[in-house]
Formats: C-alpha cells, structure tokens, sequence
C-alpha cells in the first residue's frame, strides 16, 4: 500500500512539475515595420528578449511576422487585445496625444538616447498627470534621431527653397514645422515613404539619418540637408494591453517594467544614435549630396517656429500639466546626459 501510495504521489509531484514547467506566458507583439529595421533587430527584439530574461522565462514575447493592422491603430489593437503588446508613433493619429509633443520640436539634440532618457522621466514626473495612456500600460517611450530634409529636387540651403515642396511627415510637431516652412506637408507613416516618392506623389520626406537606408530611399532622395540640434522629432510609444499585464504576477510586472521604461528609452536611443551615425556614411559613400544648415538658416527656422512651445504649454496648462516646467526640465535633462 505504502508503496502505492509513493508511486501516486511521485506521480502528482511529476504532473505539477509539468505544468509549472508549462505554465510560461506567451505575449504577442504587432511589429508594422520591415523585420530588418533597426526598431527592430535592435530595440524590440532585444527588449523582448530581456523580458525573458528578467522574468527567467516565465514570460516571453512573440513579435508576429506580419503587423495587424496600419501603423496608426497599433495603439488600439494593444489595447482592444489584438495583440498583447505594440509599438508605434503618437503623431500618427493626430489630436489624440497632446503631451507627448513635448519630444518633437525643434532643436531638441543631436542624441537620441539623451533626449529619450529625458522623455522618459519628465513624462513620469510630469506629463502622466494627463493619462493620454489610460487605456493600456505604458511600456516605453523614445524619440528617434534628430530629423533632416530629404529631398528629390535640388539642395536645400535656404528656407526659401522648401516652398512648395512636398513633405511625407509623420504628424505631430513635424506637420507643424513643414507647413510654418512654407513646404506642403503629406501625412504618411515613414514605411510608405519609397512608395510616395517613387510615384512622384512626395518631392522628398523628413525624416532621421537612419530612414534613408532603412527604408531603401538613398537613390530618390540624393539631397539631405542636416539642422544642428535637429529640424524635429518623433515621438514614440511601446503599450501593453491593460489587462494582460494586470494578469501577470506583481513579480513578473516589475520585471517587465525594470526593462522597460528608462532602461528601454537607453538602449533605444543608443540604437538611433548608431544607426543614424551609420546611415549618414553611408549616404555619402553612395553620392549624396550632405549639406548642414548654416547660422542663417538655423535662425530663420527658430524664427518661423518658435510660436510652437509656446502654443503647446498652453494646451498642456488644459490638462493639468506644467508644460513650461516640463519642456525646461526636458531641455536641461538632455543637455546634462549628452554631455557625459
């Protein structure tokens, strides 16, 4: 009987053993980009794996093979649970983030991951009193490089010679920026740019250093003007749906979050930043034209966009926020981390 009774009970310990050893999570992760862009071979799939890591694989992230849906309802799909987790760019849903503006204007620096890392605690400290992301757990935050002007027509010297021209922007502060520049500002996400100026229907795209390579443009735009501290920016968001992530244990979420967070905003950044540096050596290797804004053209821009910071303070003020504060402290925060 005894012996009955251990072979029982060695059964069970083996069947619960099994199923503990089963029990991983598996997330699903909507990825709308080209497998081969650096978003992610070098931010989404290594933040996946660290998720892993940091959950000793309880948890695990699968990024599909094929995006769900139009990069601007990648917000939506995490929180409606389509996928589990997504990424994508705020301004391509225009007036639905206010906040989040604050990463995007002019002059913002020349490194990504320095102004990432200030994102990322200024919008703890400041910006998530207004709760744009209320609908799903924020993961992450980042900007990409400083932005450029990409164009198929003629260099660019002057402000004078972007009137008229015909910008793919990403929505946000950049369609601000194109159309305070007198250029025609064309609301696209960044994965359709070879598309519209292949046809004809774009005359160039604004968008970082690294997108020239990335997304295979280097031979219809052989004119990037370069702006020190950076024409505009992009915002950036990685959401989990609500309630998978409520589901996970405390200790799982907190080893999500210790890899998230500020921790994805450096290695992010840090990927922009070697990309960018990357893909402007190799757009000159293959004969393009690399012109850096002067002192004049610089100050003519500060001069057509400067009512922008002031504008969105006020907006922020609506909700609750200090933009001025915020938009100082971004400011110091970024200059204090790229100079170390």
């Amino acid at each position: 009987m005894k012996k009955v009774l251990k072979t029982v009970v060695a059964g069970l310990v083996m069947t619960a053993t099994a199923g503990m050893a089963s029990a991983e999570t598996k997330l699903t992760l909507s990825s709308w980009l080209p497998p081969t862009h650096p978003i992610v071979t070098d931010m989404i799939q290594p933040w996946a794996a660290k998720v892993k890591e940091a959950t000793e694989g309880r948890v695990s992230v699968n990024i599909l093979a094929k995006g769900l849906g139009h990069p601007k309802v990648h917000y939506d799909i995490a929180r409606d649970g389509l996928a589990d987790i997504t990424y994508s760019v705020h301004g391509y849903t225009p007036g639905r983030f206010v906040m989040t503006k604050i990463a995007e204007f002019p002059f913002a620096g020349d490194s990504a991951e320095a102004q990432s890392v200030a994102y990322w605690r200024v919008h703890e400290k400041y910006l998530s009193k207004a709760n744009e992301h209320k609908d799903t757990q924020l993961l992450g935050l980042m900007t990409h490089g400083p932005g450029l002007i990409n164009n198929s027509k003629k260099a660019v010297n002057t402000v004078e010679d972007l009137k008229g021209m015909k910008l793919r922007v990403g929505g946000g502060v950049v369609n601000d920026v194109a159309t305070a520049l007198d250029a025609v500002p064309l609301l696209k996400p960044a994965s359709k740019s070879y598309e519209l100026l292949s046809h004809g229907v774009a005359d160039g795209t604004l968008l970082p250093a690294e997108s020239i390579m990335s997304f295979k443009i280097q031979d219809l735009v052989k004119h990037t003007t370069v702006v020190p501290g950076g024409l505009y920016n992009v915002s950036f968001f990685l959401v989990m749906n609500k309630d998978r992530f409520r589901d996970l244990s405390k200790a799982d979420q907190d080893a999500i979050m210790s890899v998230s967070g500020e921790a994805f905003a450096v290695m992010a950044g840090k990927a922009w930043d070697a990309a960018d540096k990357a893909a402007l050596e190799a757009a000159k290797a293959n004969g393009n034209q690399i012109i850096v804004a002067n002192d004049a053209f610089v100050a003519d821009v500060k001069a057509r966009t400067a009512h922008l910071e002031g504008e969105w303070a006020k907006e922020a003020s609506k909700r609750g926020v200090d933009g001025a504060a915020a938009l100082k402290e971004l400011r110091e925060i970024t200059a204090t981390y790229a100079s170390k």
